[in-house]
């Protein structure tokens, strides 16, 4: 099973990277459009966001129209020792984001301010692939996957954005993998 993930994620890895600058922007409106029309979405006050990376489907414009909104937009910061996220609020997607480990934006240290899990109303999770189901396929180093079980006893609705070609008719599943309760794609 572990050969099958590294494999799906090598191709998946491959394709988003491929993907023409041009027809991600393109998607990724598609994908704002239709997040931003979703029930749980109008309904919250609190979304947290991941900073895409390596081709992934854009959240940055996502994350700057919810904070014109007045939602809390929260993002995930990655403790590399601990090996965790803690989700902390953004103010200002211009100026309070550095790179951090693994090469994924985040908070700069005097910006981050926890977000306790009971407050995050929603989450939008990232994922190389998904399947029908929900199931994700993440980057390999568990990091959203313990994040996710930490959050689900507080029953908080999970999106997975994706590109089609993402979208598999079915992954490996171990039973520590969290499904999302939604996926949106264009």
């Amino acid at each position: 099973m572990k050969m099958d993930k590294k494999l799906i994620r090598e191709r998946i890895k491959h394709k988003l990277i491929e993907q023409r600058e041009e027809l991600r922007q393109i998607k990724s409106g598609r994908i704002k459009k239709d997040l931003f029309s979703q029930r749980e979405f109008l309904h919250s006050d609190t979304v947290m966001f991941y900073i895409a990376k390596d081709g992934e489907v854009d959240t940055s414009g996502m994350i700057k129209e919810a904070l014109r909104m007045g939602k809390k937009v929260v993002v995930p910061v990655t403790l590399v020792k601990e090996k965790k996220i803690i989700p902390c609020q953004l103010y200002d997607y211009e100026k309070e984001l550095c790179q951090g480990p693994f090469g994924i934006y985040q908070p700069k240290k005097q910006f981050m301010r926890r977000v306790l899990l009971k407050h995050i109303d929603l989450v939008i999770v990232p994922g190389i692939a998904f399947d029908r189901c929900g199931n994700r396929l993440g980057r390999g180093g568990g990091y959203f996957d313990r994040f996710l079980a930490r959050l689900k006893k507080y029953n908080v609705p999970m999106f997975g954005l994706a590109f089609k070609f993402q979208i598999l008719k079915q992954l490996p599943v171990l039973p520590h993998d969290i499904p999302v309760s939604k996926l949106i794609f264009a």
